[in-house]
């Protein structure tokens, strides 16, 4: 009996690089990307730009991108500046359970 092979199905993730020299996550062609700078003594990475060619557009990858850089900021104990238009009009208010690491000036009053 041979195999049936699936097409289709759940797509896998796109493989995400921390590009750490350029500042940059990337897709793995390098085409789909978001900067960020480090602020704050290294404690706060302010998310600048997210960039997906029209080419790749309606994947996903944005998303994809803001999860690793957030994953990262977390997994250091940063926070982040969502100065990027993409990450504060789009990518939080659909995930909000990453507001926690959203850079306030109250942080001295959680002390």
């Amino acid at each position: 009996m041979a195999e049936e092979s699936l097409s289709g199905g759940i797509k896998e993730a796109p493989k995400i690089v921390w590009n750490e020299k350029d500042k940059k996550f990337e897709t793995e062609d390098k085409k789909a990307y978001l900067e960020y700078e480090v602020r704050g003594g290294g404690k706060v990475m302010d998310i600048i730009h997210t960039y997906v060619p029209s080419s790749k557009r309606g994947l996903g990858l944005a998303s994809h991108l803001c999860v690793a850089a957030l994953t990262h900021a977390q997994t250091h104990s940063m926070s982040i500046i969502p100065t990027c238009s993409y990450v504060s009009d789009t990518f939080l208010p659909r995930n909000p359970s990453w507001n926690s690491i959203v850079y306030t000036d109250d942080v001295k009053s959680n002390m």
